[in-house]
């Protein structure tokens, strides 16, 4: 079914006189998830007008944030005429996308094989997408793994006819706080086209993002913020993340305080849990489970806790006010902490978003300057 059409008004833009106005491209984001790709093309100038995406529970936050529709279908669904009637016919259109990456990243293995190939196949329902529709522009975001895997080599054949550039982004080197690499892809049916992402002198740390939050205990909320909430502990795990270091290992603790599995010769190797964040480094990449402490290091620098939910989305880039459920809904640690974790940082998607919309701009001169040349 289509979701009801957000009615909110976009607040009308004021230029200095003498200001060029800038290329109008209009987007249709799949896999659209809470809005993070949305979010950050729309600050990058980009105006999204739709979002697809098969889980309903993006759909609050998802039209809440972003004035843009949600349409609950899964991609197999969605006619190329749809899809073009939303983009109309009078602006630069761009198709956005980012597939589920599980069967992609490093944290899968075997026993999501037979999975897989069902996940695999949406990279390609995205391309057949592309072939039928033929936007100007299009932008994939993924996990890095995918580049060695054949079903990108197909999704590049499939987008024959565009200038393309890709490469694998460390986003800690852009200005988001958090260890994430991501492959991200742009291309362009006319005019070479190279992804634009500055490097920031310093990278964003955990401290700046997230310093100032209220304090708040394991298991507690903020009265005034209610995503900021974080998982409660058991009493052995409140033991260990006292006795953990930041930027230290379960193997800082006194041995009654180990896991079982750590005593093993084969649990040894797995140092990569049970972890505290460091204040002046980028925090480690956000995972569908960030919101445990076991599940990585997800430990709050300071506090004895794992990090809320609402740090996790600023550690992603939301904004601070950035609403992932209705006023007075309960919070439920798994169901949001996934819908974060799988969300584009919407600082990536700002930058996404400006390389499209400087594209469209060079162009647009290139063609003013054919025209007053022409006899």
């Amino acid at each position: 079914m289509i979701a009801r059409k957000v009615t909110r008004r976009r607040s009308a833009s004021r230029r200095p006189a003498g200001a060029t106005r800038k290329p109008t491209i209009r987007a249709v984001d799949f896999f659209c998830g809470v809005g993070g790709l949305t979010h950050g093309l729309s600050k990058g100038g980009v105006r999204v007008v739709a979002g697809i995406d098969i889980d309903d529970a993006c759909q609050f936050p998802y039209e809440e944030n972003n004035e843009a529709r949600f349409i609950n279908k899964d991609i197999s669904d969605i006619t190329a005429s749809e899809v073009r009637k939303l983009l109309g016919r009078k602006s630069l259109t761009l198709l956005a996308g980012c597939a589920p990456c599980q069967p992609f990243s490093t944290y899968s293995r075997s026993a999501r094989k037979a999975k897989a190939h069902a996940d695999w196949s949406l990279v390609s329902a995205f391309g057949e997408i592309i072939k039928r529709v033929k936007p100007d522009y299009v932008t994939m975001e993924n996990v890095p793994e995918l580049a060695d895997h054949r079903v990108f080599k197909k999704f590049l054949r499939m987008l024959d006819g565009y200038r393309i550039d890709w490469k694998i982004v460390e986003c800690d080197e852009v200005g988001i706080p958090q260890t994430r690499s991501r492959l991200v892809l742009v291309a362009a049916r006319k005019g070479e086209i190279k992804l634009k992402l500055p490097k920031v002198r310093k990278k964003a740390t955990v401290r700046q993002a997230i310093e100032d939050l209220p304090r708040i205990v394991a298991g507690g909320s903020c009265t005034s913020d209610p995503l900021h909430t974080s998982s409660t502990l058991a009493d052995i795990n409140i033991k260990r993340i006292k006795a953990s270091k930041p930027g230290g290992t379960w193997r800082d603790w006194p041995a009654s305080l180990r896991a079982p599995c750590h005593r093993k010769k084969t649990g040894k190797t797995y140092s990569g849990v049970y972890g505290r964040m460091e204040w002046d480094k980028p925090a480690p990449t956000m995972t569908t489970q960030c919101y445990g402490f076991g599940n990585g290091r997800f430990g709050h620098p300071r506090q004895n806790r794992g990090i809320s939910l609402r740090e996790a989305a600023i550690i992603q880039s939301f904004p601070r006010r950035y609403a992932f459920v209705k006023k007075g809904d309960p919070i439920s640690m798994k169901s949001l902490g996934r819908l974060i974790g799988n969300a584009v940082p919407v600082k990536l998607g700002k930058l996404i978003g400006a390389t499209l919309v400087d594209h469209a701009s060079r162009q647009r001169k290139k063609r003013k300057r054919a025209g007053r040349r022409a006899p």
